[in-house]
């Protein structure tokens, strides 16, 4: 009686260990080769360029306004004062418009941000779920938390390939599992 309550003991302390299944992903690569990631910055990029063309062109007017007013010697002393004031605010008022324009473009462009994290994590964990991982790890190349790791717990190119099926659908949550499956089924068919 007391070997079959110690094997069981056994079995059961065997049976109970939680077998822990542990990848990691490249986190840095992921928003360098992810869709999302690279239509963002293009609308960052595009949304600079047409404000920096905004404000050269207000710019470029100003500037006229004040070669026009240093070639203008027929001013008397006083419209020359208000004249110096005037332009004075003017410039006050693009340069007010130069740091809304770069505030707004950093709010913006942290927002992007957030969203493009949010949309990885939530990703992962729905991979993780589907694909029956405990925990998958993020690593980049500044924090390099993963010194070390057997061939094959780098998921990375796996994420991203199944991130950019995924980008833009409507039935995310749906196609999470089917382009996870799809994607280690490719890879398994490559490796056999």
């Amino acid at each position: 009686m007391k070997k079959f309550i110690a094997i069981l003991s056994i079995l059961l302390v065997f049976a109970s260990c939680d077998q822990s299944k542990i990848a990691y992903v490249n986190v840095d690569e992921i928003l360098k080769e992810y869709e999302g990631s690279k239509k963002a910055e293009a609308e960052m990029k595009a949304q600079s360029d047409r404000m920096r063309a905004e404000l050269d062109q207000l710019y470029g007017q100003f500037q006229q306004k004040v070669q026009a007013f240093q070639q203008n010697t027929s001013l008397s002393a006083t419209a020359k004062k208000e004249k110096e004031q005037e332009l004075m605010m003017e410039q006050q008022q693009l340069q007010q418009r130069q740091q809304m324009a770069q505030q707004q473009m950093q709010t913006e462009g942290q927002q992007k941000i957030e969203k493009i994290n949010e949309d990885i994590e939530s990703f992962l964990t729905e991979y993780a779920e589907n694909k029956g991982f405990s925990f998958i790890l993020g690593t980049s190349d500044q924090t390099k938390t993963v010194m070390y790791s057997k061939d094959g717990l780098d998921i990375t190119e796996e994420i991203i390939d199944a991130l950019n099926v995924n980008y833009g659908g409507d039935d995310t949550k749906e196609k999470i599992g089917d382009a996870a499956v799809e994607t280690t089924e490719q890879k398994t068919d490559s490796v056999n």
